[in-house]
């Protein structure tokens, strides 16, 4: 691999050498190297572009890695990927994509996630996106994520955007059975006129079913931020959905919470923060000996961790 290639799987996917295990790494829209393990088989798909991952029942503490890294500009991928987690396994996916921009042309990523997770079992799946470079070519990203919970099962989901990313429409759908759950965290940075717009649609159909979507965000320059979730809870189930938000410059960030109960014993609840980084937590970093723009950055950076 070259060394921005390195250099961008280590910040998506915390990879530094070739991982052990199952993974399957993309380039410019191309396999660059897969390998599957005795209990985790990765199967490219033939009708269209991209890999189904079929876990078997019983994995234990076992990961896979699936990031996709764009280096030339003029690139437009779309996968499908479909994970098919069979009952009583405990995983880590981690995914994401990198894309370098080096000059005007722009370069584009959307990759469509499937996740049908068997009975009683633990995924936790994390996503990171980046747009580095010198080039003034958009980065675009549009991920989509749909997860069906079997009874008893538990996803995590961490997804970020770190930075670098002109546009990109980010959305999740979920369907949730009997005393399944499903926890969200996203984590949105962007600067300039970059746009991003996150939408969430969960259906609570479950009993004793939960969920609960966290969504933090820092908005720069005049960047435009849009939230916008739904969550319906149609059997005994909990839901809750907050988003918070710290706006600077001219940014803009808009949240959109919908909550419908659709049976007596559903609990939705949900909360919106969006505000600018409060005077006095500058002012008391800098007495401390950080600069106006060092204690700015290190609120930022404390907010998105």
């Amino acid at each position: 691999m070259e060394k921005i290639d390195s250099e961008l799987l280590s910040v998506i996917a915390d990879l530094h050498t070739v991982p052990q295990g199952a993974y399957n790494i993309r380039k410019n829209g191309q396999l660059l190297s897969r390998n599957s393990s005795a209990n985790i088989e990765i199967v490219p798909k033939h009708d269209k572009s991209g890999i189904d991952i079929k876990i078997a029942d019983n994995t234990q503490n076992e990961s896979v890695h699936i990031p996709v890294i764009i280096t030339k500009t003029g690139i437009k991928d779309l996968v499908y990927n479909d994970f098919f987690v069979g009952e009583n396994c405990n995983v880590t996916i981690v995914a994401g994509c990198g894309i370098h921009c080096g000059d005007a042309e722009p370069s584009e990523h959307s990759g469509i996630h499937r996740f049908f997770v068997g009975k009683n079992s633990t995924v936790r799946y994390v996503e990171r996106h980046i747009g580095v470079g010198n080039g003034n070519g958009d980065r675009i990203f549009n991920p989509k994520t749909v997860v069906e919970l079997a009874e008893g099962a538990v996803m995590e989901m961490q997804t970020t955007q770190l930075g670098g990313v002109t546009s990109t429409l980010r959305t999740t759908e979920a369907t949730l059975d009997n005393n399944s759950k499903l926890d969200i965290v996203e984590k949105i940075l962007t600067e300039n006129t970059q746009r991003a717009k996150t939408e969430f649609l969960v259906n609570l159909n479950g009993d004793d079913s939960r969920v609960k979507v966290v969504s933090r965000s820092v908005a720069k320059g005049m960047s435009n931020q849009l939230f916008h979730s739904i969550i319906n809870g149609n059997a005994r189930c909990f839901g809750h959905v907050e988003c918070d938000a710290i706006i600077m410059d001219k940014a803009r960030v808009s949240s959109i919470p919908e909550i419908s109960a659709n049976n007596i014993d559903a609990a939705l609840t949900h909360e919106a923060a969006i505000g600018k980084i409060a005077g006095e937590q500058i002012i008391k970093l800098m007495t401390l000996g950080l600069t106006a723009e060092e204690a700015e950055n290190m609120i930022v950076h404390g907010f998105l961790r």
